[in-house]
């Protein structure tokens, strides 16, 4: 048997669940599929300490607030999943859970496209790609199996007390290893953290938090990128109610910082000469964000506490003045190592001609050059909040919109237009 349905959107993380509510406004039916639960990624991709990047009252949709944590606080990764969850419910959304897809290929001769999953096949008018950003756990292949150290991604680390005893190397400085790293030094276990190129804005600044700053300065809608820049690493962190990263601090609290890792020779972790230049350009960035608020501020004539110390930079720690560039692993304690090196996306289940030579999808705000097939949830897909839950909402409308339209074209018959009136 071959089910029908006019739009199938594959995931229902905070991508499907949103667009199945822009789908229902547009009264377009539809079917969410599923191949774990809602919003999978939030219950067991996630470390269990986890909570928001961004304060309740930002990011969450906009018809829906978090009935747990207050508006300024920064909800943990099970009431996050929760959220999604009850949203899906209350805009009855049609997810069916447990199915995977396997394959989707366009019909020949026909409209439309035949999709194998897991429960059958769906044939459908048009399908969106809603997996996310965060598909598959990307950990170079730097330090190889026979150095006899545990070796896990980011995604899969849980809590302190599940590695073995030890040194800890975090390789990776953004939102998940920034504060991995931390949450690693705080149980009290030496930690190695290597820092790339980065942005590092304030947490808050004057009162307000960083999202506000973004908001008013209109940052959240800046463009998208061009092709290859999109994934600037964002050392930002709700944990610990919410407080500026400062790498400085870390190692002054006994943190060893590092520069990027390069390589890897007889147990020796090789690492590059840019640990200053990455500090300083992260600096640099958030020197930057003030600069615009204080602007900002003045222009609007905002009654804004002033805070002159936030400018203030504690002095480079000696993993800073006398950079290392070698690392002996087993002289070092270090027995784990942890990646928190980002994620790929993988589309090979759709065999359309809907993505560039290395794989990544060509789109236009969502919308491919391969008609009905649509895409939500990639990373600056229109703007620089598009992966979080109220920037994928916004996106989905749009996606959503530029279904129903197509759904009009293809449903217009000259027979049914009304004649002109004489």
């Amino acid at each position: 048997m071959v089910e029908f349905v006019d739009t199938l959107v594959v995931g229902a993380g905070q991508a499907g669940i949103a667009m199945s509510e822009h789908l229902s406004r547009n009264s377009i039916s539809h079917l969410v599929l599923e191949k774990h639960r809602v919003a999978e990624a939030w219950r067991s991709r996630r470390w269990d300490s986890l909570v928001a990047n961004g304060p309740a009252w930002h990011d969450r949709f906009p018809n829906l607030h978090f009935t747990t944590s207050g508006a300024d606080a920064f909800p943990p990764k099970e009431e996050v999943a929760d959220y999604l969850n009850s949203y899906a419910e209350m805009i009855k959304a049609p997810i069916r859970t447990g199915v995977e897809v396997t394959s989707l290929k366009r019909n020949e001769g026909r409209a439309g496209f035949t999709v194998e999953t897991s429960d059958g096949v769906i044939e459908a008018n048009s399908v969106i790609a809603a997996t996310g950003a965060f598909q598959h756990a990307v950990i170079p292949p730097l330090v190889p199996e026979s150095a006899g150290l545990t070796q896990m991604h980011s995604s899969t680390y849980r809590n302190p007390d599940d590695l073995p005893d030890g040194a800890v190397l975090v390789v990776g400085a953004g939102s998940s290893g920034g504060q991995i790293a931390d949450e690693l030094q705080r149980a009290g276990r030496k930690t190695y953290l290597c820092v790339g190129p980065h942005d590092r804005p304030p947490r808050a600044y004057r009162g307000r938090d960083y999202c506000w700053w973004l908001g008013v300065l209109g940052l959240w809608d800046i463009p998208a990128k061009e092709t290859g820049t999109e994934h600037v690493t964002i050392s930002v962190s709700g944990a610990q109610g919410g407080k500026t990263v400062d790498f400085r601090r870390l190692a002054h609290d006994g943190m060893t910082l590092l520069g990027r890792a390069s390589g890897y020779a007889d147990g020796k972790l090789l690492i590059d000469d840019d640990l200053c230049e990455n500090i300083a350009a992260g600096d640099a960035n958030y020197i930057d964000m003030l600069d615009q608020a204080d602007a900002y501020a003045e222009k609007m004539g905002l009654d804004l506490p002033l805070e002159p110390e936030a400018r203030t930079m504690l002095p480079d720690p000696d993993s800073m003045t006398n950079p290392i560039r070698e690392l002996d692993l087993e002289a070092a304690g270090i027995t784990t190592i942890i990646w928190a090196t980002g994620f790929r996306q993988d589309f090979s289940w759709m065999q359309v001609d809907a993505f560039d030579s290395t794989g990544a999808p060509l789109h236009q705000r969502g919308v491919s050059p391969e008609p009905g097939i649509y895409f939500l949830g990639l990373p600056w897909q229109s703007r620089r909040g598009s992966t979080f839950i109220w920037g994928v909402w916004h996106d989905a409308a749009y996606v959503a919109d530029q279904i129903a339209i197509q759904k009009n074209y293809r449903e217009y018959s000259p027979e049914t237009v009304p004649a002109a009136a004489e």
